[in-house]
């Protein structure tokens, strides 16, 4: 036999010249959920190991993470209620506790890359991405509400904005409000191919943005579509956008390779709360050996073509892994 590539196994230095795919902390964001309040660290039932935070808990957390080498965090506010109207205004709103936090996190840490989330659904009392009336998301109604909480979210320290609304249209209207107000550095991180996906749960639950009624099929893509992230990845590419992201990861690994194999734009994919609470589950049940199947699980994701993990697993795959 002229070829044998066993040749290339024979020892741990060998297979790490022929090794094709690399892993990092760099590569990887690390998800928070934040609260109003103080001294709060509230686990997520069906997320275990991940917590609401209040503001000064969440800066312990982003100074262990960044410890570790994970400098990346995309944030999240779980609104009271009583907060929430059909126009989403707290979400501009000045005395918004996830926009304060923001800025106390880049006072503390200017360093670290903080991402955004824009969408209404946090703060909307019908729990949709968009302007509900009588029943139906208006596409349109809803840009200029995210517009404003695009320039809010930029001027609270945010680096990199990430709208997760699947609105037609929406990177292109952030992107003329944010460069109007100055902000023409602030990067946007688009949810480009973001699935009406079974695996959203635990984050639901994190957060307590339900819809209220009906679901979120008429803006979330069909899973059953993968061309059709061509054409969202084209558009969002046309309004100005610096990241194309997929979400899930796990389950859209050939979404991700595709997007990959079509742009020049670093692929970011949200290996979400669903996916990661299975392998966490799995491995309490003792089927799965986690230190074994975490890093192979984020590896996976990186050789289909991921530039940039999202994942509930960042802090503990530097802290227990480091690189691959």
């Amino acid at each position: 036999m002229n070829r044998r590539p066993r040749r290339n196994r024979q020892s741990s230095a060998i297979r790490a010249m022929a090794q094709e795919t690399h892993l990092n902390p760099g590569h990887l964001v690390q998800p928070l959920f934040l609260v109003d309040g103080n001294n709060i660290k509230d686990e997520i039932a069906s997320l275990p190991g991940n917590y609401r935070l209040s503001v000064d808990q969440v800066l312990t957390e982003v100074e262990a993470c960044m410890e570790l080498g994970v400098q990346s965090f995309i944030m999240f506010p779980a609104v009271a209620e009583s907060l929430k109207d059909k126009e989403a205004t707290y979400s501009h709103a000045a005395d918004n506790f996830y926009l304060k936090a923001a800025l106390e996190i880049k006072a503390r840490f200017p360093e670290a890359c903080l991402i955004s989330d824009v969408a209404m659904d946090p703060y909307s009392s019908d729990g949709h991405d968009g302007y509900v009336e009588n029943g139906k998301i208006l596409n349109d109604r809803t840009l200029p509400i995210l517009s404003k909480m695009a320039v809010a979210q930029a001027e609270s320290g945010f680096d990199i904005l990430g709208p997760s609304d699947m609105m037609d249209g929406r990177v292109g209207a952030m992107r003329r409000a944010l460069d109007e107000a100055g902000f023409t550095e602030t990067g946007i991180m688009s949810y480009t191919a973001k699935y009406a996906s079974a695996f959203y749960g635990p984050f639901r639950d994190a957060l307590d943005s339900a819809p209220k009624a009906g679901d979120k099929k008429t803006y979330q893509m069909n899973p059953a579509n993968k061309k059709e992230a061509l054409i969202e990845a084209a558009l969002d590419t046309e309004e100005g956008v610096d990241y194309l992201m997929v979400k899930p990861a796990l389950n859209y690994l050939d979404v991700i390779a595709l997007l990959k194999a079509n742009s020049n734009l670093p692929i970011a994919a949200y290996h979400v709360s669903g996916e990661c609470a299975m392998l966490i589950a799995a491995c309490q049940n003792g089927w799965l050996d986690y230190d074994k199947a975490m890093p192979e699980t984020l590896l996976s994701l990186r050789r289909a073509g991921t530039d940039v993990i999202i994942t509930y697993f960042a802090k503990d795959f530097a802290k227990r892994v480091g690189t691959i």
